[in-house]
């Protein structure tokens, strides 16, 4: 199994526990906290590189919502503050 591969069985276990959670966006954000939480920059990079290369091909519905809500989070911490600041 190919590294990208594994990383998307392990989305998909994390997704497993966090799937008895009675409300589906507590689910999705406990997802999305424990990679976040628990996952190095380069595992998650890895992760996103492999969904923009063959799409979320065996990842499940829980953790695809996760990883999509982790990657817009991401990109919004990478986007440069516009100058002026607060005042």
């Amino acid at each position: 199994m190919s590294d990208s591969r594994h990383l998307v069985q392990m989305a998909n276990d994390i997704g497993n526990f966090f799937r008895s959670e009675p409300k589906r966006e507590d689910a999705v954000a406990g997802i999305a906290n424990h990679i976040a939480k628990f996952w190095t920059p380069r595992m998650r990079e890895k992760l996103l590189a492999h969904i923009d290369a063959h799409g979320a091909d065996g990842l499940d519905e829980l953790p695809r919502a996760a990883i999509s809500d982790l990657a817009a989070h991401m990109a919004a911490k990478a986007r440069p503050e516009p100058p002026g600041g607060d005042g």
